[in-house]
């Protein structure tokens, strides 16, 4: 009997063998759709947020250069420009969804590539050959980041949120984080170190966290709109609440960044530092390199790099925007001493500005500081023994 009945088990277990064989490909091709959802999400959000950024900063330069009374916000250009750029956002937000986290995190170097295109185009700016092969690098790193990028997909449920964020590979990168955090901002807050790698390191460490919990509060949205209710779990609470926070600490720092250092020595470090300990939390926390053979891993590594060298590359080339300040020169009376004359300055400021020789409105003030006495060293014309007394320069009041 045994014998008689193991063909048509044999002939049974065939279809569903070949079954299992054939939802592997589906599979793979559904997770690559995905991972193209997402990169398109996430380039057009990007696209849209420069487009946005321009067009208030065109509303700005066209505002100071016309004799327009109107404040910027009452222009329709710049509430145009904020709509684009809260559609961005959503577009780069929802992303998130659908890609792996260490994929998304990457295109922003989109943003700085149609930041600079779109500067060319229509506010006029100049560039010189070199800084499109600048561009050109960035998009050949963008495409590679794209092409060889993670393919790791699960459902952003509850319990899988849940589960990663007490595995023991997670909970060793956030011990490492706080304990880097924390000596950073010793060294920041105690020790006055205020270097841009060490701002930007604090943005970095707070940015790894937010794209952490903006992908698990986005997926469970849309999984949740799918069909299978999360919003009752508390992890959810609890991730939106963490992104609400490291999203305006990392805001704070990087208003204090640009306070002291140009935007566009911000863009490019912040770019990399960001992108690289986003891409560390991905691995740790999504596990999305898991299964990747080592070509793909190295291509995205390599993208990456080239992505890196075409951002920095495309702001180093930007000049530092001067402001103007109106100043008297020095060196335009004869006579007088200059401020680079033995670095003896004759032109202190006023009210300790940090603008050497600035012009200010000192209607409110009785009388003006009195200038400083220059001896001024006589010619001899007459005998050797007598020496001729040192001239001073007379005390003006305001009224004078």
């Amino acid at each position: 009997m045994e014998g008689g009945n193991s063909p048509s088990l044999q002939l049974q277990q065939l279809p569903l063998a070949t079954a299992a064989v054939s939802v592997q490909p589906h599979a793979d091709s559904f997770s690559y759709k995905e991972n193209l959802i997402g990169a398109l999400l996430a380039i057009f959000g990007h696209l849209v947020i420069s487009i946005a950024l321009n067009l208030q900063k065109y509303s700005h330069i066209r505002l100071a250069g016309s004799k327009d009374p109107r404040a910027y916000f009452k222009t329709k250009t710049w509430w145009c420009g904020l709509f684009l750029l809260v559609l961005g956002e959503l577009g780069v937000f929802s992303s998130y969804a659908f890609a792996p986290l260490s994929l998304i995190v990457p295109l922003s170097a989109v943003s700085v590539i149609a930041s600079a295109i779109i500067g060319i185009i229509f506010i006029k700016e100049k560039w010189k050959p070199k800084e499109f092969l600048s561009c050109g690098l960035a998009i050949i790193g963008t495409y590679l980041l794209i092409t060889f990028g993670p393919n790791s997909h699960e459902k952003m449920t509850g319990e899988n949120i849940t589960r990663h964020l007490v595995s023991w590979p997670f909970l060793l990168y956030m011990l490492v984080e706080i304990i880097i955090f924390c000596l950073l901002l010793y060294f920041y807050k105690e020790k006055n170190a205020n270097y841009i790698v060490v701002i930007l390191l604090l943005v970095a460490l707070l940015g790894s966290m937010t794209v952490v919990t903006v992908k698990a509060v986005a997926g469970m949205i849309v999984v949740s709109i799918q069909g299978n209710l999360q919003l009752d779990y508390p992890i959810f609470y609890i991730m939106l609440v963490c992104m609400i926070a490291t999203a305006i600490f990392q805001a704070t720092f990087l208003a204090q960044a640009s306070q002291l250092y140009d935007s566009s020595q911000i863009a490019s470090i912040g770019y990399i530092l960001s992108t690289t300990a986003a891409i560390t939390a991905g691995a740790t926390f999504y596990l999305d390199f898991t299964g990747e053979d080592v070509l793909h891993i190295c291509m995205f590594a390599l993208g990456c790099l080239i992505a890196f060298l075409g951002v920095f590359l495309i702001t180093r080339n930007r000049k530092k925007s001067v402001p103007f300040e109106p100043y008297i020169s020095m060196d335009a009376m004869p006579g007088m001493q200059n401020m680079h004359d033995k670095g003896i300055a004759v032109q202190p400021d006023l009210k300790t500005s940090f603008s050497y020789g600035a012009l200010e409105n000192n209607d409110n003030m009785p009388e003006i500081y009195t200038p400083a006495t220059l001896p001024i060293v006589q010619e001899q014309h007459g005998s050797k023994g007598v020496s001729a007394p040192p001239y001073r320069v007379l005390e003006h009041s305001k009224k004078e």
